[in-house]
């Protein structure tokens, strides 16, 4: 799976509740810096999206998805979407950074606007 591929199912496998999916994406070790806090590992942060999450049953669709040379070991991966709540209102528009290691999701950082 290429790597903005594997940001796109990053978000589905969120919004399907897959989440032996979106374990099978992240580093062991991987960090999710958001706005509101850091989330380290990858267990962490599958046991937060899966039982702690603030808001269930969201959906975030995408509107753009950017990725640095493919060839590059350092590239990365920016995805520009919206969190929308259980019934499809908006909540907050989304830039996720996606830095990889291999195949594997390392980190995301997470930057949010009302």
């Amino acid at each position: 799976m290429d790597r903005e591929a594997t940001a796109r199912e990053y978000y589905r496998a969120i919004d399907e509740d897959d989440y032996e999916a979106l374990a099978a994406l992240l580093a062991p070790e991987f960090v999710h810096y958001r706005p509101d806090r850091t989330i380290e590992g990858r267990d962490r942060f599958v046991e937060f999206m899966r039982d702690e999450r603030p808001m269930q049953a969201t959906s975030h669709p995408l509107d753009a998805v950017y990725a640095t040379a493919p060839e590059r070991d350092d590239s990365e991966v920016a995805v520009r979407g919206r969190l929308l709540d259980p019934d499809g209102n908006p909540v907050v528009s989304f830039v996720d950074v996606f830095s990889f290691d291999g195949e594997s999701v390392v980190t995301i950082h997470t930057y949010t606007q009302s």
